[in-house]
C-alpha cells in the first residue's frame, strides 16, 4: 500500500502534483483507459530522483527497475520515475530517456519492460508547437513510465484498434478547448 507519509516533504509535492494529474488527465479524460485499475488497487510505484547528474539517473533507473522486475504484478503493476530537477530542459529529457533505451536493450528486457514519457514541455517531433496533441504526454515533472510488457500485451489484446487511443486522446483534448487544457496542465501552457 502506498503511503505518502512515508516520504520526504519534498517527494510529498511531487507525488501529489503527479497523482493529481493522474487524477484529472489521465484518469479523469480516460486518456489511458487502462490507468484507472492499478491506481484504484494501489499497484503504482511512485518514485522521485533526487539528484540531478547521469549517474544518479542511471542510478536510480537500474533501482527502480530491478524493484519492478523483482515484484509480483500483483504488488507492483507499473512504475513511475520522476524527476523533479535536472531534466527541466525537454532536450536533456529526451536524451536520458534513450539512454534508457538503450539500457533496456543492452540487458535485453525490452520484452519485459517498455517505456512511455511524459515531460511538462512535450512536444511531439513534426507537429505544430501549439497543437493540443502535446498535452496527453505533458506532466507536472519529467517522468518516465515503466509498464510491464505481458501486461500491455494482455490489454491490447481487448482493443480492436490501440492506436485509436491515442486519435481518440487527442479528440477530446480538442473538445475539450485550449483553456480548459491549459486549466488542467498548467505546467504545459
Amino acid at each position: 500500500m502506498f503511503d505518502l507519509n512515508t516520504l520526504t516533504p519534498a517527494h510529498q509535492e511531487v507525488v501529489k502534483a503527479t497523482r493529481q494529474w493522474l487524477d484529472e488527465m489521465v484518469v479523469g479524460l480516460n486518456l489511458c483507459p487502462f490507468s484507472s485499475s492499478v491506481i484504484a488497487r494501489d499497484q503504482v510505484v511512485y518514485a522521485v530522483c533526487d539528484d540531478a547528474d547521469d549517474a544518479a539517473f542511471q542510478a536510480f533507473f537500474l533501482d527502480e527497475l530491478q524493484r519492478l522486475l523483482s515484484a509480483s504484478e500483483n504488488d507492483i503493476a507499473t512504475s513511475l520515475l520522476m524527476f523533479p530537477k535536472g531534466l527541466e530542459a525537454f532536450e536533456d529529457y529526451l536524451d536520458v530517456l534513450d539512454w534508457f533505451q538503450q539500457l533496456l536493450e543492452q540487458a535485453e528486457l525490452t520484452e519485459q519492460v517498455q517505456l512511455a514519457s511524459f515531460h511538462p514541455q512535450y512536444q511531439f517531433d513534426g507537429v505544430e508547437a501549439d497543437d493540443l496533441s502535446h498535452f496527453t504526454n505533458r506532466a507536472p515533472y519529467p517522468t518516465v513510465h515503466l509498464l510491464r510488457q505481458d501486461q500491455m500485451t494482455k490489454v491490447l489484446a481487448h482493443v480492436a484498434d490501440p492506436d485509436q487511443i491515442y486519435l481518440d486522446n487527442i479528440e477530446t483534448l480538442k473538445r475539450l478547448g485550449r483553456k480548459k487544457v491549459e486549466t488542467l496542465c498548467p505546467w504545459g501552457a
